[in-house]
């Protein structure tokens, strides 16, 4: 039998059970993308270590990896749980969180940095910088959404239209700072805005993983909530969703995750378009529950292999960034042309 009816006493409808083959035929394509994830994780930490398996350099440089591995799963969690919640509060999987102009205050900042110092801001990385940055880029978000949301006329659209409004002009300053600086300013400048996955600080990674690991406990904690809210303002508010608060923390969530990936590899527009994306298109249901953990799996499916790939048969480690921002952005187009603003 397919499934299990049980007849409710009450009264209510009848209430269906999935039997063990249905359940497998539901998770199987979360555990396939697994696999994939977990067999490209283990390629890259053995696969060209010119020590002998097992020994004491072996493990030295297997230990070096890690750090990528590491640097590599925050931005493929971030950018994908981010992505997924930014279309949840705004009812539209087109929209991406750098319309929010998150990506344009990053490289406001890293031209300020550079403007105001010089070269010498080579000499400025370290924990107090980098968590002064996220701390800067969650506060503009906070204030910005706390601000938008206490009128009496605040909506999602223009909250919406004031971040594409501010991204433009962060990006103009920052291009008229760009225009004044010298060309070795520049060449420092410009490895900062370049996303890379070697950039990863060790020495962040315990902070950025704790960010990750609270706001992801959180989004699924509420995700039934989540899912409610989803249904549009209307019918959430009518279902007893405090609709305006739940908005506002996602975005509060999504500024947080989006600062953590910035601090880690630079500003990245598509990936995170492209793996949510491809999460509605092969989980077995619209719920958080299902499109949540598919999300993060071709997060790190997709990133661990361009990586592997680019970095041992192309010799091309540096393109990964460039190539799936590539792919994301035709997968964007496609859609957007397929389907419209919707």
């Amino acid at each position: 039998m397919e499934s299990i009816v049980r007849l409710a006493s009450t009264g209510e409808p009848p209430i269906v059970a999935e039997t063990a083959a249905a359940r497998w035929r539901r998770a199987l394509p979360l555990a396939c993308v697994s696999a994939v994830a977990l067999a490209c994780a283990i390629a890259i930490l053995v696969y060209g270590n010119p020590a002998p398996f097992g020994s004491q350099g072996f493990w030295i440089i297997a230990q070096s990896r890690l750090v990528s591995l590491g640097t590599i799963a925050l931005v493929a969690v971030s950018q994908g749980l981010a992505t997924v919640i930014f279309h949840t509060a705004t009812a539209n999987r087109i929209l991406t969180p750098s319309i929010l102009g998150f990506d344009a205050l990053y490289v406001l900042m890293q031209t300020a940095l550079v403007y105001v110092f010089g070269t010498a801001a080579v000499h400025l990385e370290g924990i107090p910088k980098i968590v002064i940055q996220s701390a800067l880029m969650v506060l503009f978000a906070t204030l910005l959404y706390g601000w938008l949301f206490s009128g009496r006329l605040a909506n999602l659209h223009l909250l919406l239209l004031v971040g594409v409004v501010l991204g433009i002009g962060f990006g103009s300053v920052s291009m008229f700072m760009q225009r004044t600086l010298t060309p070795s300013e520049f060449d420092v400048l410009s490895a900062r805005l370049f996303g890379s996955i070697g950039r990863g600080n060790p020495d962040y990674l315990p902070i950025a993983a704790a960010l990750v690991l609270i706001v992801l406990g959180i989004v699924w904690a509420r995700r039934r909530t989540y899912d409610v809210v989803a249904l549009g303002k209307d019918t959430a508010i009518g279902l007893g969703v405090d609709y305006r608060s739940e908005v506002i923390g996602i975005l509060v969530m999504v500024s947080v995750l989006v600062s953590v990936s910035a601090t880690m590899v630079g500003p990245m527009t598509f990936y995170g378009f492209l793996v949510a994306t491809l999460a509605y298109q092969f989980s077995r249901g619209d719920g958080h529950a299902e499109v949540i953990p598919m999300a993060i799996a071709i997060g790190l499916a997709t990133l661990l292999l361009a990586t592997f790939v680019l970095k041992h048969v192309f010799a091309a480690g540096g393109l990964v960034t460039v190539i799936i921002e590539f792919g994301g952005g035709l997968l964007f187009l496609t859609v957007l042309l397929r389907k419209g603003l919707r």
